[in-house]
């Protein structure tokens, strides 16, 4: 009866409402149903593809200081800890670390986490123990640093994870937090909006929200964050739409995935997984009480609570969501006291780096786009492992960076460039490609070709030295003057850098100083071709093929100049330099692996030689301020190099384990008024009085003899005849007679008693031998 006598006034509102749910809502709810079901079917989280320096070797013998440990640790995210039982910490005791390891999934396998101790002894790492079963480890390896993300259009950081790995503290603390009624909410909790109207009112302003997980989910995967009217019934909409399809756990996987959690300039990250690398540098499942209480309260606002820049706010709120674990039972009083008694903890520098190296990460990019497109690398979910050793990259900018200091006002146009790798295997270790660490401009230690001068002439020697029947370290070369008429007729008179001529002089004494008129007069009677011929071997282009070649007349980046040197610092193997061990996807499953395997070697004997000659330089020559230094001990073969009117600074040496090449001069190509010796030397023993190396061995290679040589004749003689010089020679060479020095010569210092010099002159150029097979293509 009572709707018979109302229905005259709600027939026409009933209508109304009848057209506008049938004309409009139920299509416009359809709509969105099919959006949301779409989407969400087809969810798929973009996942960067990472980068990832070496990982770093421990093993007893290597090389290794207390400093540069804890610089690789902290570089790689490792937090200081008083016990390092978590993974991701480490802790110390005098030379004692105690570390726990992360572990890895590397194109070589990887590793899994452990607990190990380290001991250092002097300059070196004394033992390696696990402290799982208390026995010695041969070798492991910690998980490398990240050093660079490959990010699609949106800049998003983030890790997927399913919801069976997260840890029951950050599931459960998630909806006591966000939405306590998550399990039996349709979407939307009007008990909680009823709730925030009340607490809102009573307040006068908003200290209340009433949004569930699945609402904050909808927001960030199909609205914007605009607050109208629209958007807030879409959002309910869609939130119940969703709960109709899916079941709460993926609704939650899809949460714990998505969330924003923080931002690092225009990167964003997303996801309680990736933020616990950002904030902690470790993984979820390793995360500690108020570590996840502190991911938990930046959902709230990841701005506002940011603990890196606002750690008063981020501490209040950390504890104030630890009480709230407390009051939904999922801590013990007792437990958050003193999860809230700890300090924040957020590592310093987040783990979201783009491109921490650009030098370094240019070469990156040029050795993997064979295999990879940049639309791949962009969205592939790859990790890419190089051979970047973080310790090498830091110091080398911190050599550069001093070596400019100390050349004051006199540093301002110059500019920096150089190269690290490992002598053995050829890894590019480092790259500078600017005296401004981290600048992402011009790259000159890849793009910028500059005459190399007396860097090229360990070159020359070595080609000589092939032919030891003829050549030898003792052999007396003409340092007199030269003048030369060129085919445009101009007149070449080239000179050395004291502008002084010296005569006759021992070969190893001429590369040891540097004489250009005795390497000259070398490189001539060598044969220009050859010489030519075996620097085309190393796949470079354009090779002058004039004399003024053989004193450095050939322009080339650091990257090249690197490449030649790795032939004498690898024992005569033609190595291309490689900055990518491996590619790793989504799974941890090896997809690619950049390897080299060595061959048996080239000119060897040659290369044993040249290579004693230039730890010569080093001892007494012109770089003898690394023989005069604490470095002596490393016994460096290296070599200075100066371009004309000292435009180009140059030194490249090698110690037992690392060969490094800097360059120092000007943009603009003026005068940068400093030596080999001067500029790029400095850098590089500000390099190595930090990094740990071996030393080069001093004693001889296989195939090789110390011999006394009468360098006026190139023949054997005894020790106690005058000019008699002790040089290695390649065994079976010499004639086997040795050549007797007379009673008044040895007695007397070379005169016999009418005064006259015993001294013989020297031989005339004998005829060129055979042309030097070219060596294999070194890039």
């Amino acid at each position: 009866m009572i709707f018979q006598a109302c229905w005259p006034w709600l027939r026409i509102p009933f209508w109304v409402c009848l057209g506008l749910f049938v004309g409009f809502v139920l299509p416009y709810t359809l709509v969105l149903n099919k959006r949301v079901q779409e989407r969400f079917n087809d969810l798929v989280f973009a996942v960067p593809t990472r980068v990832f320096a070496r990982p770093l070797p421990l093993v007893a013998g290597e090389p290794m200081t207390a400093e540069t440990l804890q610089l690789e640790l902290t570089f790689a995210g490792y937090t200081q800890d008083i016990a390092g039982q978590v993974a991701g910490s480490w802790a110390m005791k005098g030379s004692h670390y105690t570390i726990s390891s992360r572990g890895y999934a590397g194109p070589e396998g990887g590793e899994l986490p452990k607990r190990i101790e380290v001991l250092l002894g002097k300059g070196v790492i004394a033992s390696v123990r696990d402290l799982g079963n208390g026995k010695a480890i041969d070798l492991t390896h910690l998980d490398p640093a990240r050093i660079a993300t490959v990010y699609g259009a949106d800049q998003v950081d983030r890790r997927i994870v399913h919801l069976a790995d997260l840890p029951p503290l950050l599931v459960g603390g998630l909806q006591a937090v966000e939405d306590r009624d998550f399990k039996h909410n349709i979407g939307i909790d009007f008990s909680a909006i009823l709730r925030a109207m009340f607490a809102n009112l009573r307040a006068g302003h908003t200290v209340q929200g009433a949004s569930t997980l699945t609402q904050q989910l909808v927001r960030n995967l199909f609205l914007s964050r605009q607050q109208t009217f629209k958007r807030k019934i879409n959002e309910a909409l869609m939130s119940m739409l969703l709960e109709m399809h899916y079941s709460k756990d993926r609704i939650l996987e899809a949460y714990v995935n998505e969330v924003f959690l923080g931002q690092q300039g225009g990167q964003a990250v997303h996801g309680f997984a990736a933020a616990a690398e950002f904030y902690y540098g470790r993984q979820l499942r390793d995360l500690r009480p108020q570590e996840i209480a502190m991911l938990v309260g930046l959902v709230k606002g990841p701005s506002y609570y940011d603990p890196r820049r606002y750690p008063d706010r981020a501490l209040t709120r950390r504890n104030l969501v630890l009480q709230e674990f407390v009051d939904t039972g999922l801590l013990t009083a007792d437990q958050a006291k003193a999860a809230q008694a700890t300090p924040l903890g957020v590592i310093q520098d987040g783990q979201l780096p783009h491109n921490r190296f650009p030098a370094f990460m240019q070469l990156v990019r040029q050795q993997i786009t064979s295999d990879f497109d940049e639309d791949t690398l962009r969205a592939g979910n790859l990790s890419i492992f190089t051979t970047l050793d973080p310790a090498a990259q830091l110091y080398s900018e911190q050599a550069v960076d001093a070596t400019m200091k100390s050349l004051g006002k006199r540093a301002d146009p110059i500019q920096a460039a150089g190269v690290v790798t490992d002598a053995h295997d050829g890894s590019v270790l480092a790259i500078v490609g600017s005296k401004f660490a981290g600048d992402q401009g011009f790259n000159r230690a890849l793009d910028s070709q500059r005459p190399i001068g007396s860097t090229i002439k360990p070159f020359v020697y070595l080609v000589a030295l092939t032919d030891p029947s003829r050549w030898n370290l003792a052999t007396a070369l003409d340092d007199s003057p030269i003048s030369m008429r060129m085919q445009n007729g101009t007149l070449w008179e080239p000179h050395n850098d004291d502008n002084q001529s010296h005569g006759m002089v021992p070969m190893v004494e001429a590369l040891a100083q540097s004489w250009n008129l005795a390497s000259i007069r070398l490189g001539l009677a060598v044969g220009l071709p050859r010489i030519r011929g075996f620097l085309q071997s190393f796949g470079l282009e354009n090779v002058n093929s004039g004399p003024s070649l053989l004193i450095g007349a050939l322009d080339l980046s650091p990257l090249q100049v690197a490449q030649m040197y790795e032939y004498i610092a690898s024992d005569g193997h033609a190595l291309p330099l490689l900055a990518v061990r491996g590619v790793v996807d989504g799974n941890g499953n090896t997809i690619k692996r950049y390897e080299v395997k060595a061959g048996a070697g080239e000119y060897q004997p040659a290369v044993r030689l040249v290579t004693w000659a230039m730890q010569q330089v080093a001892l007494y020559g012109t770089a003898h301020s690394l023989g005069d230094s604490s470095l002596a001990s490393l016994h460096v073969a290296g070599k200075t190099g100066t371009s004309n009117d000292l435009r180009d600074s140059w030194f490249a040496g090698f110690t037992g384990d690392h060969l490094a090449v800097f360059w120092l001069g000007r943009d603009d190509n003026k005068p940068a008024h400093l030596f080999g010796a001067t500029g790029a030397l400095p850098v590089w023993r500000n390099l190595f009085a930090k990094l740990p190396t071996r030393p080069l061995p001093v004693t001889l290679g296989d195939g090789l003899q110390m011999a006394w040589i009468n360098p006026a004749d190139g023949k054997p003689t005894e020790p106690q005849c005058t000019g008699a010089k002790q040089v290695p020679v390649v065994a079976g060479s010499l004639p086997g007679d040795v050549e007797g020095c007379g009673f008044w010569q040895s007695l007397f210092g070379g005169t016999g008693p009418a005064g006259s010099s015993s001294s013989a002159a020297p031989p005339s150029p004998a005829a060129p031998p055979a042309a030097v097979q070219p060596l294999p293509n070194g890039n």
